[in-house]
Order: C-alpha cells, then structure tokens, then sequence
C-alpha cells in the first residue's frame, strides 16, 4: 500500500532527485523530460480542455498547462506535494486522494478531455492497472485521451533486461507498465517508446 509520509518527505527533493536521473541518463527517469513533453504536445493540440492529472506531485506537468490556460484537476495523496502544486497553480481543483482507491466521488461526474498519469501507475499491480484505467473510460469524454507516462517497456524481455542491468538499485515495490501485457485488455492502446526505460501509453474509448 501506497505511504503517504514517504511522498511528504521527499516532495522538496523530489525535482532535484529526477533532474539527477534524467541528466545522467539513467533509470528510473532516463527520458523523464521527454516523456513530459510529448504529454505536453498531445494535450496542446486542443486548444481549452479540461485536464486531470492524477499523482501530479510537484506539478511539473500541470503548471505548464496551468499557464497554458487549460483547467487543471488534480488528485495526490501527498500533503506536501499539493500544498507545492496549489502555490504554483492557485485556481486548480486539487483533492487529496489515493487513487488506488479509484476516482475521488467529486470527479465521477465531470467528463475530461485529457487524463494524465506520469511517474504514478507503477503502484498498481497489472490487474489494478486495468481496472483502474477502465475506471478512467468513464469520466473521459468521447474523443478524449489517456496519457500514461512511466518506466515502461513494450515487452517483458526489455523489462527483464532493465531490471538485471540495474539490479542495485532497482525498486521491486514499483510494477512497471508492459505494452504486451496491457493489449491483453486493450486492444487499441498506443505505446511510444522514449527511452531504454521509459514510454508513453495512449488509451481512447474502443468503438
């Protein structure tokens, strides 16, 4: 289970530890800037959306759309970490929730044109997973897109390999996203590899 305390502690350091990562090109955030970005442009091509952002930690993502204009919903269950995203983004709707317990009750009722996850999913098992993002489906609206940006492989081989070429400090509480192992459940999801650990999922409704 998800510990909250663990997350308030490191929300100061958190930027610093990934910045740290990402420049030296390793896991887990080797990518980390690139996987952003291409979230970034996918919601950049409608010009006003409403925009959930689920465990948006220090609103690395959320403040640039925030500044875009978009309206940005939120859920984290870190005290720390949405008291940083609400001084940067006053006018957001942030709520503190576990989104291993699904969707907070105050969004089930609000249809988003985007649905962003980044760094976050890997605390669900592959069945959470599924099920959560079926979950998702539900508040998004017709022609709306999940984003889902992780440590993730297209298969379990590459998974595998990561994890043996990164044995010492590789952290086995964490269940990365695998693209074989998501089509089993959805069919049409979209994976764009962007680093050797790193990638970005896109989910719409199947018709």
């Amino acid at each position: 289970m998800l510990n909250s305390k663990g997350f308030d502690l490191w929300a100061n350091s958190y930027d610093k530890s990934v910045t740290l990562s990402q420049t030296a090109n390793t896991y887990p955030f080797a990518g980390y800037k690139d996987v952003l970005n291409e979230i970034y442009s996918q919601v950049k091509t409608k010009p006003t959306a409403k925009v959930l952002d689920i465990g948006f930690g220090t609103a690395v993502l959320s403040k640039k759309l925030y500044d875009d204009g978009y309206l940005i919903y939120g859920m984290d269950f870190s005290d720390q970490m949405i008291k940083i995203a609400k001084e940067k983004m006053p006018n957001s709707i942030l709520l503190k929730h576990n989104f291993a317990f699904g969707i907070p009750q105050e969004f089930e009722t609000v249809n988003f044109d985007f649905i962003l996850c980044t760094y976050a999913i890997h605390h669900l098992d592959d069945l959470q997973k599924a099920a959560f993002i079926e979950n998702l489906m539900t508040i998004l609206s017709p022609k709306g897109k999940i984003l889902i940006g992780d440590v993730a492989f297209e298969t379990t081989a590459q998974l595998e390999k990561c994890k043996s070429d990164n044995e010492a400090c590789w952290d086995n509480d964490e269940i990365y996203p695998v693209l074989e192992n998501l089509k089993q459940k959805f069919s049409k999801v979209k994976f764009h590899k962007v680093s050797f650990c790193s990638g970005v999922f896109l989910f719409t409704k199947e018709v």
